[in-house]
């Protein structure tokens, strides 16, 4: 950031540390610092000086911070608030959203998080030109709805890049839930074929009496019902693209008849005898290990090497470091215009629970919790109690602790009693909207002693 066009800060703070904090590292990162050591003095300042931003504490002793808040808007609209406080509740943070505030962030805060934060809040300033929205659009909405800027990802569009301009065919794997499909029509709409069918076959859910006839159709007569001809999918699918999902619980049967279409390009429908020739790329996903499956004689070894000619292999969410705010704000965007409400932006106390949380059921869930989220939310902002993710947690440590009773094996007591006090600290700072004090309270220790274990099990 030159020298020119500093963007200009106030921080309001009757503690005299976390000035002194904030000075220093927000001078460090390029931005030009006023302090000011209460709600009155803020007053004084915001009398004679325009600020792009202003950071508040929201408990001061003389004027808190909704006030500043309140006065900032009156004499500078234009000026983004930024609502810091180690006192939260989810009335107050209601509050200041309604009042104009940007977000509203705990204390002590991650300084990664509290970075982002500041330079969203900058950003949101000033309009971008077309041509720069577009460009920021490519670079989270990479390929499609495919949105990360993870070093996974930003691999994973590498190989799409590669791969869609061939024919080769492609196997996807990973958890479910980690966006397989999305990857396969990224590639389809990348590749020479885009303007061909896209045909999805879901392996596990037809039924095998039927997938045979689905795949490859049938002649009038074939079988009672059959009253008349009917197309199967790979002529649907013809100069186009198959995406056979969960390919891994096809039939032994059907698995032969698959390997003979991408062998030969031709297959003969059921009581036909023509044989039909088509030209179709086959990308196909599965969650399981089709590797070992082939090794337990379930799936033939052939037909694996047939369909993993190129493999690219999903990340779950876990793995995808930094991603989880960009997912969560457009899933919010997208079900904000879906269902008509107007919900802004997930605040940092929610942001917080989401990144202690596994995902289990990896982009998928998240995408579920933020719909939920944005149905039954009231206000203009994500709050930690609209994640609603405590019931799970509990039934999934109380699971959790009962796979690791002990046994003639033994176990890692360490490892087992630092998750248990994880479980305990989440579960007092949801229950407690994410005050650290009340937290602290509630597990009958200091806030002191909250931090230390806070750093110790690195948490934020």
């Amino acid at each position: 950031m030159s020298g020119k066009n500093k963007h200009s800060i106030l921080v309001v703070d009757d503690e005299r540390s976390m000035r002194e904090f904030l000075e220093i590292f927000l001078g460090r990162e390029g931005y030009e610092v006023t302090l000011a050591s209460s709600g009155e003095n803020a007053f004084e300042i915001l009398e004679q000086k325009r600020f792009d931003l202003v950071v508040t504490d929201i408990k001061m002793k003389d004027i808190d911070g909704l006030e500043v808040l309140k006065k900032t808007k009156e004499l500078s609209p234009e000026s983004i608030v930024v609502i810091i406080s180690a006192f939260a509740t989810a009335e107050t943070a209601v509050q200041a959203m309604k009042e104009g505030a940007y977000d509203y962030i705990p204390k002590p805060f991650k300084v990664r998080e509290f970075k982002r934060i500041l330079k969203e809040a900058m950003e949101s300033r000033r309009p971008a030109p077309a041509e720069e929205k577009w460009e920021g659009s490519q670079r989270r909405l990479h390929f499609g709805c495919l949105v990360g800027e993870s070093a996974r990802m930003r691999k994973i569009y590498d190989l799409i890049e590669k791969v869609a301009q061939t024919r080769s065919n492609i196997l996807i794997t990973g958890e479910s839930g980690t966006g397989k499909e999305l990857v396969a029509r990224a590639i389809h709409r990348q590749s020479p074929r885009a303007e061909k069918p896209f045909v999805v076959i879901n392996c596990a859910g037809i039924p095998e009496s039927l997938i045979e006839s689905e795949l490859f159709g049938y002649r009038k007569g074939a079988f009672t019902g059959a009253l008349a001809d009917k197309e199967g999918l790979f002529e649907v699918a013809d100069n186009g693209t198959i995406f056979l999902d969960e390919v891994g619980e096809l039939t032994p049967a059907i698995q032969v008849k698959l390997l003979r279409v991408i062998q030969e390009r031709a297959f003969t429908s059921v009581g036909g005898t023509e044989e039909k020739n088509v030209d179709v790329r086959f990308i196909s996903a599965t969650n399981k290990d089709l590797e070992q499956e082939v090794i337990n004689k379930r799936f033939r070894e052939d037909l694996f090497f047939r369909l993993n000619v190129i493999h690219i292999a999903m990340p779950p969410m876990r793995e995808r470091d930094g991603d989880l705010p960009l997912l969560a704000q457009n899933f919010l965007e997208k079900f904000s215009r879906e269902l008509c409400k107007d919900v802004k932006k997930i605040s940092a106390y929610a942001m917080e629970v989401l990144g202690q949380y596994s995902f289990p059921g990896n982009v998928r869930e998240l995408e579920n919790i933020i719909e939920r989220c944005v149905a039954l939310e009231t206000s203009s902002i994500v709050l930690p109690e609209s994640l609603a993710l405590s019931n799970f947690q509990k039934e999934k440590g109380r699971e959790d602790r009962r796979q690791r009773d002990l046994t003639a094996e033994g176990l890692r007591l360490e490892e087992v009693m630092a998750e248990i006090e994880r479980e305990y600290i989440v579960r007092a700072l949801d229950i407690a909207q994410g005050s650290k004090q009340k937290a602290a309270d509630l597990l009958g220790i200091t806030f002191e002693s909250l931090r230390y274990r806070l750093a110790k099990l690195k948490m934020p």
